[in-house]
């Protein structure tokens, strides 16, 4: 897994898959932009504690697109290619399927925007760039809510598969410069749904055919994965689950 020479941006980096994935893409010898949205404290410590040099924590919020523009610009400018975008940002609430009133405009809304649209305001912005990597890859950090129809709401695993048919667009558009591939964990016990403990992921865990928990760097694993050796893939979803799909 030999990244040196090359850029990674991940944005929602603060958060336990991001940031997981930023470690191994420094391991492997890229420099990495850890994307934030408001943790920048957060981000600036994750950026210190990634092997090698040349790393930068940069504000790249998923419902600002004009920021988003700001930081491809900004990428270019400090470092004249992108590689690899990762996109690990997104939102949630916990809402039990069957209370359909407590699933409100404005949280799907808020859903819609920041697991779809954010990602693709941030591919457009970065995809010129990238293309002039002449072999570039983008990751886009869905869900297996997106294909059973669980996780922590309705809208939730609606907008996961939006991003999975999406990607399968973007994987014809921006072809051969650019693949692009999904990693669709189930449950991972991280906090990025407010108000879910460990118990309840292990709970779900129990369920599957592997019955333990999946662990961010396992996701990690699927992303570098996805980058340095499914060199002839694209479009295609990578499930970490373990085998929640088939069980």
């Amino acid at each position: 897994m030999d990244l040196r020479e090359k850029v990674a941006v991940v944005t929602g980096a603060s958060g336990g898959i991001g940031s997981a994935t930023a470690r191994r893409l420094a391991e492997a010898g890229a420099k990495v932009v850890v994307g934030y949205n408001s943790r920048a404290e957060t981000a600036q410590a994750i950026v210190a504690g990634l092997s090698g040099d040349g790393h930068l924590a940069m504000r790249i919020p998923m419902l600002e697109t004009a920021v988003i523009r700001e930081a491809a610009t900004a990428v270019e400018r400090d470092f004249g290619r992108c590689d690899v975008l990762v996109n690990s940002a997104g939102f949630t609430r916990m809402v039990p399927h069957h209370d359909l009133e407590a699933l409100d405009d404005d949280l799907i809304d808020a859903i819609f925007a920041a697991n779809v649209r954010g990602p693709f305001a941030t591919i457009r912005a970065f995809a010129p760039l990238m293309r002039r990597s002449g072999d570039a890859v983008i990751v886009n950090i869905s869900s297996v809510a997106g294909i059973v129809g669980t996780g922590s709401n309705i809208a939730y695993g609606g907008s996961k598969a939006a991003l999975d048919t999406m990607a399968l667009s973007l994987a014809r558009v921006l072809d051969p410069e650019i693949r692009v591939l999904t990693v669709s964990p189930a449950a991972v016990d991280t906090a990025f749904v407010p108000g879910r403990t460990t118990a309840m992921v292990e709970k779900v865990a129990a369920t599957t055919p592997l019955k333990r928990v999946v662990q961010a760097d396992e996701v990690a694993q699927a992303v570098m994965a996805a980058v340095t050796h499914l060199t002839s893939s694209t479009g295609w979803i990578i499930p970490v689950d373990g085998g929640k799909i088939v069980g």
